[in-house]
């Protein structure tokens, strides 16, 4: 007799679930005691990818990614588009100070293979050259095209945004974050329901 969907559903997430388990300890190992590491939040197999380039203070104290005021922000704004915020998983491309380039890259791409979203939102300019230069399978190089959604992977679109991490201090920086960020709204709207 096959398996129900829901039993399906659950077996995938308690396996994505284990695998960012074996994850963050990894990364933790990697970071050694002498370093804070910052783990991605959320889902893990959310439909919504959030991808900024290093953690904040907030996050390095916390160890979380997207704590404190840059996580508060992203918020406001999915629930002023009306998205589902158990639909999201947000990361830093770097774990922690002084993480080498190929190790951070090789993290993101195991990350990604874990959640496989459906929409990644590259925060800023630096995120962006970090996924690019991370060459996840089949992925196309993005382009600086903020506020536009464009091809990933076969499966993964992307959607490029100013550093929200530097947004928050002006009222000019803040809105052109939104200006791009809130082409998700359209796009949640046109997901289709599981």
């Amino acid at each position: 007799m096959p398996a129900a969907h829901d039993d399906i559903s659950e077996r995938y997430l308690q396996k994505a679930i284990a695998e960012m388990n074996d994850l963050g300890h990894e990364i933790a190992e990697a970071a050694g005691p002498e370093r804070a590491s910052v783990l991605g939040s959320g889902h893990p197999l959310a439909d919504l990818f959030l991808l900024k380039h290093r953690p904040q203070v907030a996050e390095l104290h916390e160890g979380v990614a997207f704590f404190g005021r840059t996580g508060q922000a992203v918020l406001k704004s999915l629930q002023r588009l009306h998205v589902d915020p158990m639909a999201i998983y947000g990361t830093n491309c770097f774990k922690y100070d002084e993480e080498p380039d190929d190790e951070a890259a090789a993290f993101l791409r195991r990350e990604l293979h874990v959640v496989q979203p459906k929409l990644v939102v590259v925060m800023g300019q630096d995120a962006l050259s970090c996924l690019n230069a991370a060459q996840f399978p089949l992925a196309r190089e993005l382009e600086d095209r903020p506020g536009e959604i464009q091809p990933l992977t076969p499966t993964v679109e992307a959607l490029l945004t100013p550093d929200i991490d530097t947004a928050l201090d002006e009222t000019a920086t803040k809105r052109g974050f939104w200006q791009a960020f809130k082409a998700i709204g359209p796009w949640w709207s046109e997901l289709p329901p599981y």
